[in-house]
């Protein structure tokens, strides 16, 4: 049931839907990834580690939802589901327990240049069939790239 229609060509909205997919999981995965790592982080910086997460968690949340939202007005279902995100993200598993301050900056490097990296795909691909979508793209990533950054000069 096609509820609504879109103005891209079916093989536009193919190329555009999946990107659009994969950014949802991608970000949902990332905003518990930051969660779990904010909930569990210990050493001498724990608080500036601990807000600068809840930043992460924001942006992913926030973006999570313009990608979705993009999606739905595009005549496509966004699928943020536990077991969809969870089959479909890159991001490395955060490991049980308490998690040293440096280890979770790492870990969030980690995932987030994953992200980055894939979303960089995803804005080359919707060039051509949806600069809308490439310019949602494009400035999301811009603030994963300052997330990465930030965390990288925690541990310089």
């Amino acid at each position: 049931m096609a509820v609504v229609k879109s103005s891209l060509s079916e093989a536009d909205r193919k190329v555009v839907g999946e990107a659009l997919q994969g950014a949802l999981v991608d970000l949902v995965d990332l905003s518990l990834v930051a969660k779990q790592v904010h909930w569990n982080v210990v050493g001498p910086r724990f608080r500036s580690i601990h807000l600068q997460l809840d930043e992460v968690v924001t942006t992913a949340r926030t973006h999570s939802d313009v990608m979705a939202e993009r999606a739905s007005a595009l005549g496509i279902n966004p699928d943020g589901r536990a077991a969809t995100v969870a089959s479909g993200s890159a991001i490395a598993s955060v490991p049980t327990g308490w998690i040293q301050d440096g280890d979770a900056v790492r870990i969030l490097v980690d995932a987030l240049v994953t992200v980055i990296e894939r979303m960089r795909e995803r804005i080359t691909v919707t060039e051509e069939p949806d600069p809308i979508t490439q310019d949602l793209l494009i400035g999301l990533t811009g603030e994963l790239e300052k997330h990465a950054w930030m965390f990288q000069a925690e541990n310089a």
